[in-house]
This record gives structure tokens, C-alpha cells and sequence, in this order.
């Protein structure tokens, strides 16, 4: 078989192990995908049906190049026409979720004509319930939309009272629990009469109808093999839905890392890949790749120090053949201010042998602790973008546009009418209200909508009314974005119209890419577009550019120089990491994480002071910082241990650390 000849022993070993349930650890950097896309390849080779297999990843993206490199591999063995493209099932754990209820519609008491709500919409409805429950008027702070829909993912998502999940992570709101239950009860009621789903329902529904053992049957014997990639990033309802398709396994291959899993806060659970061995009996097969393809042996030497540590794990030492003299380096520095001064030097002597920018990447615990750094990369005129920032469907006019196609979609969708119809002059918010409710009590909304008098000030009524018809698909599109109704109101709304503008033939462009609206809808949400101004810093005058990024954005990407910032406690850890052994083992991952994205070079900065503004009684003030806890002493052999200070100035020439002359800085920027 010489399309495995290129694989390594335990990788070959997990690509062809048999039907039996397997567990494959990746470690960091050690060809996880390719594994996976060889065991796919390996399935098709064997004769397995790719109608017939099910393969979920956490982002479109990923599962599409899983798809391509299988195809790759299948064709190099099998010829054209045995690609794995024919792969009907690849997706997010979301997205398959929203095509079987789509297609279960009708047996499970669904409307198939639902619509999708993203994390914004849910917490508008979650405000409309809250506002017409009262707790809005509460003599005492009732905690905000955002919150609210947070507690109810999280008690959906890991199946935990909601009790415990207000002690254990709202305990602030731990007051409000008896009108926290009215109001879900309230939000989940208004959701079945809008008939629509928010992302956690199209897990939960799902986990529902496994529950069903007939469905469950029906479901699981569509698939002869399921594969689950990054398994340590899965929650208990996931996990619930997995089992429940497979209760015996067979046929079931899971990918991850336990060391990795980063993302509780997202109520992911690492018990779900720990405990996965011992659902089965016999328990699974568990296959460890160890040898990594990524980072110098000294860099994997002091990571696989750190997550040694880790009280409870699947064993693993992470090896490479990159032999190097350089360790990582451990840099003690005066400040923050410092560290900022430091990693730009840095980050320019590398530029000057030979390494770009877009090699390099500085990571930080939490996005405010690269605040110094952007101030100083600013005034050196060293470009950067950093992850984070608004996000693509965020932006006030593809929320416009996309209300528009999620009510001409289903019209019993209220948060999209009460914004679409607010679009118009002379109609707010209380006509809006009155006219959302005349139709929801109609068979035919929207016939009920062209019907409708309104006000004379309302201006725009009969265009919006011809725009929600029905049309060809994405004509439909086109002719709403265009004069026929929303840019007339972009150009009296927005100042930066034409820049909007843009953002929205964006919008159109990947509409067209779609065989239908519900589809593009569905997708869309599921897995929305980058940003349109996702990446924060300097104008890209130049195509090189430094990286910032928050650790758990970087998990996943690999680059030639790291510099991780604030290795030092209550940072990493961060302060609110700390309250139990769970937390603390997620910041040991994390840091394991950062150091393991480095491929020849890492450094990590251990600000000795930092300066506290107007914290305490005693008004500004500068706090002692200590080198993080997931570095013991005994640990420091694998680390080039150094202190830096700024060559050749004095105090009296420098601000006090961490302080921000905001005078000198606009004098940069505006001249």
C-alpha cells in the first residue's frame, strides 16, 4: 500500500485499525490531519461507502480540507472518479445538526421552513422576554441580555442545573435563579412560536430524538463510520449524540488531544475524550502520535515539562528529529513597557535575517495584555493585525440585509421583522410591535403584511412589501440590496456608505455561491464569513505584516518565531483561572498550547512589575509579579534563562512602567 509508506508507525497503526472504536491522541503538531485524512482515504480503499460516512469537524473549513486531501490520497490509489468529494456528510457538529432536523422536520413537530438564529438575534429575543417579563424594571440589577443567553447556553450545553451553573461560573446572578428559569421558559416559548432555533437548539433537539430509541437506530445505521476531530473540544451533548449513535462503537474513530482542550468556557468538557476508552466494552483502542513534525527538540522538551505536570492525562512525550542548540527563552523583564520595547526589537532582528513578519506571532493570555505592545509596534511603524474585533455578520448592515432574508424566509421571525421594519422612516418601534403581532396571528403572514395600512409618515412601505415576495434565488438578493430597497436606506443611515456597500456585494457574491436561500441562510450562520474589519491595526499598506493573537485564536496555526507574553501568575494562570483544579489545568493547557506553535524560535516574557491605575485606596501603584506557577525551578534546564533591560536610559528618560503618554502617541498618529 505506498499510499502509506510516507506515514509513521502509530499514524499507519491508526489508519488502518479496524471497525472496533478508536481514540487517537494527537499530539501537538504530529500530522492529525493527515492521519485522518488518510484513514478516510483507507476506508474508501477498503470499499466503504462515502455516502456512508460521517465526518465532523468544528469548522466548514476543516472539513473541507480534510474532504480535499482524502480525495487527494484516494485518487492517487484508485484513479478519477474515487475521490472522496462524495463525501455528503462533512461538517460542523452544528451544521450536520441542522440538516437532520431540516430533514426530520415533519416527524419530530418542526415547521421546515425554521430559521436560524446567531448568538446576536438569540440575545435580542432574549431581551424582548426579559423586557415583557419586567425584569428589566427590576429594583436590582437583573443581569444583561448577553448574560442571560450565556447561563442558558451554558446549562444546555453541559447539562448541568442551572443552579450549579449560576455557583459555579454566574455566581453574581446566583439571586435571579427562580426568574432565570421564567425567563428561558419564556425565551424557549417564544422561539417554538416563532419557529425558529438558536445554535444551541439545533444540538439539543438533536440530543432529543436520540433519545427515541427507534430514531436513534434509524440514525446511527446511516452511517457505517463516524470520525469526530478535535474530541477534547466537545460538550456533554455532543458527546450524548455521539454515543447515542454508536452506543457500541463500532466503526467510531475520535481525534484529539487532551492537553489541548482550551475552550471550557465554551462548556467543553475534557472528561469527554479522558473517559472515552472506558464507554466501550472492550474499552477502545487508543493509538498516541508522538512524534511531532512542527517545533525544534528543545522547544517540545520544555513543553512536554509543563504538561507533565498535569495531574490527569493520556501519557505522551512529544519528539522531533529538528535538532537545534537553541532553547526556548525565559526573559525576565523590568515591566510591561519593557517586554513591548523587547519583543519589537526582537521582532526586527528577525526581519533583518531573513525571517518576515507573517513568520511571527506574539500570543497573550487575555486580547488587553497586548496593549503596550500595539502602542509600541505603533510608534515603530511595525504592522500588525491582530484576531479579534467585529465580526462580519456583526456589522449593522449585513444584520439589515440578512433580517431581511431571514423574514422573508419565515415572517413569524420577530427579532428579524422588529429590525427590518424599523429600517423604515416614520415606523419605530411601537407600530413595528403592532404590526409584528397583527400578523402573527394570520395563516398568511406576509399576505397579511401587503394588506396592511400604515401610518401616511411611514415612507417605504410598498417597497418593502414587493422585496419580501417571492423570487427567483439569488436574483432575489441582488434586487433587495440594490436601489429596488436597501441602499437608499444605507446612504441616509451610514456616512460610510460606500464602504458598507462593498461589504455587502460581498454578501451577494457568496449568496450566489448557494442553491437556495434557506440553504444560505442555514450556512451562513452556522459558519458566518470572516470579518469585515476582523483584523485590528495598521492599514495593510504592506503585505507583511506582525501576527497578535489571543492563545486560543492561535490554537491550530504554527509559525517560525513566537513570543507569548505575561508568563507570569495572574496572567498565566490567569486570576480567575484559578478557583479550581479544572480551571488551573486549562491555563497549564494553555501556556502548553502557546509554547507548542513555535517551530524554530520561542520566547516567553516574565514582566517582573506591573503599574495598577486607581485600583485601591492608595491610587496608582506598581504590583510584583512572579514567574508563572507551570514553571518550577527544577524546570528552568530546559529554558535560556535572561534578563533584558532598555541599553542606555536612564529613569529619568523613561515613563513610569505601564504609563501611556497619550500626548505623544497622538502627536505620532495625527501629526
Amino acid at each position: 500500500m505506498g499510499y502509506l509508506q510516507n506515514l509513521n508507525a502509530a499514524q499507519r497503526q491508526a489508519v488502518e485499525h479496524g471497525i472496533e472504536p478508536l481514540l487517537i491522541i494527537a499530539g501537538a503538531g504530529s500530522g492529525k490531519t493527515n492521519t485522518l485524512a488518510h484513514r478516510v482515504a483507507h476506508l474508501l480503499k477498503q470499499g466503504a461507502d462515502p455516502r456512508r460516512i460521517l465526518l465532523m469537524t468544528f469548522s466548514r473549513r476543516a472539513a473541507s480540507e480534510l474532504t480535499r486531501r482524502a480525495s487527494r490520497i484516494t485518487e492517487s490509489v484508485m484513479g478519477t472518479g474515487y475521490g472522496a468529494e462524495a463525501l455528503a456528510w462533512a461538517g460542523t457538529f452544528h451544521g450536520i445538526g441542522a440538516r437532520l432536523l431540516c430533514d426530520l422536520a415533519p416527524q419530530i413537530g418542526l415547521n421546515p421552513d425554521f430559521t436560524i438564529h446567531d448568538r446576536e438575534d438569540s440575545a435580542d429575543l432574549m431581551n424582548l422576554c426579559r423586557h415583557e417579563l419586567g425584569f428589566s424594571r427590576a429594583q436590582t440589577r437583573f443581569p444583561v441580555k448577553g448574560t442571560c443567553l450565556a447561563i442558558y447556553s451554558r446549562v444546555v450545553n453541559s447539562g448541568a442545573p442551572l443552579s450549579e451553573v449560576l455557583v459555579d461560573h454566574f455566581p453574581w446572578c446566583a439571586m435571579w435563579e427562580a426568574e432565570l428559569k421564567r425567563l428561558f421558559g419564556s425565551y424557549m416559548a417564544a422561539k417554538q412560536a416563532q419557529n425558529v432555533l438558536d445554535y444551541d437548539d439545533l444540538l439539543l433537539a438533536w440530543a432529543q430524538v436520540m433519545e427515541d430509541p427507534g430514531f436513534a437506530a434509524h440514525l446511527g445505521a446511516m452511517w457505517d463510520h463516524v470520525l469526530i476531530d478535535e474530541y477534547q473540544d466537545t460538550n456533554r451533548l455532543q458527546a450524548r449524540i455521539l454515543l447515542a449513535l454508536k452506543p457500541e462503537g463500532r466503526g467510531l474513530t475520535v481525534v484529539g488531544d487532551d492537553a489541548q482542550s482550551i475552550y471550557a468556557f465554551r462548556a467543553a468538557s475534557v472528561r469527554n475524550i479522558l473517559d472515552f476508552p472506558a464507554a466501550f466494552s472492550p474499552p477502545a483502542q487508543v493509538v498516541t502520535l508522538e512524534r511531532n513534525y512542527r517545533s525544534t527538540q528543545p522547544i517540545l522538551a520544555a513543553a512536554n515539562a509543563v504538561i507533565a505536570r498535569a495531574p490527569e492525562r493520556f501519557t505522551k512525550d512529544l519528539w522531533s528529529d529538528r535538532m537545534s542548540e537553541e532553547k526556548p527563552r525565559l526573559v525576565n523583564l523590568p515591566n510591561e513597557a519593557d517586554q513591548a520595547r523587547f519583543v519589537a526589537d526582537q521582532v526586527l532582528v528577525n526581519r533583518e535575517a531573513g525571517m518576515s513578519l507573517t513568520q511571527q506571532a506574539v500570543l497573550f493570555r487575555t486580547s488587553s495584555h497586548s496593549g503596550q505592545l500595539e502602542i509600541e509596534l505603533t510608534r515603530r511603524n511595525i504592522p500588525f493585525v491582530k484576531f479579534g474585533g467585529l465580526k462580519f455578520l456583526d456589522a449593522a448592515h449585513v444584520k439589515d440585509l440578512l433580517a431581511l432574508l431571514r423574514f422573508a424566509q419565515n415572517p413569524r421571525d420577530r427579532v428579524a421583522g422588529f429590525r427590518l421594519l424599523q429600517l423604515l422612516p416614520g415606523l419605530g418601534p411601537g407600530t413595528a410591535a403592532k404590526v409584528l403581532d397583527r400578523i402573527a396571528a394570520t395563516p398568511d403572514p406576509l399576505a397579511a403584511l401587503a394588506q396592511m395600512q400604515v401610518p401616511s409618515k411611514v415612507t417605504g412601505w410598498e417597497d418593502l412589501v414587493a422585496v419580501l415576495q417571492p423570487g427567483a434565488w439569488p436574483e432575489a438578493l441582488g434586487r433587495a440590496r440594490a436601489r429596488a430597497w436597501y441602499e437608499p436606506h444605507l446612504d441616509r443611515i451610514h456616512e460610510d456608505a460606500e464602504f458598507r456597500r462593498a461589504d455587502l456585494l460581498q454578501l451577494e457574491q457568496i449568496a450566489s455561491t448557494y442553491p437556495s436561500r434557506e440553504k444560505f441562510l442555514t450556512d451562513v450562520t452556522l459558519d458566518p464569513p470572516e470579518a469585515t474589519d476582523a483584523k485590528a491595526g495598521m492599514p495593510l499598506k504592506d503585505e507583511d505584516y506582525l501576527i497578535l493573537s489571543t492563545i486560543h485564536s492561535a490554537k491550530g496555526q504554527e509559525w517560525k518565531a513566537v513570543f507569548v507574553l505575561n508568563v507570569v501568575d495572574g496572567c498565566i494562570p490567569s486570576d480567575l483561572g484559578t478557583g479550581q483544579s479544572a480551571d488551573l489545568e486549562e491555563e497549564r493547557g494553555l501556556l502548553y498550547v502557546a509554547m507548542t506553535r513555535a517551530k524554530d524560535q520561542l520566547t516567553l516574557g516574565v514582566p517582573l512589575r506591573f503599574y495598577v491605575t486607581r485600583q485601591t485606596k492608595r491610587g496608582d501603584r506598581h504590583l510584583f509579579a512572579a514567574r508563572t506557577r507551570f514553571i518550577t525551578s527544577d524546570m528552568l534546564e530546559h529554558f535560556d534563562v535572561t534578563r533584558w533591560a532598555p541599553p542606555n536610559v536612564g529613569e529619568a528618560a523613561s515613563p513610569a512602567p505601564g504609563r501611556v503618554d497619550i500626548r505623544a502617541i497622538m502627536r505620532d498618529v495625527w501629526g
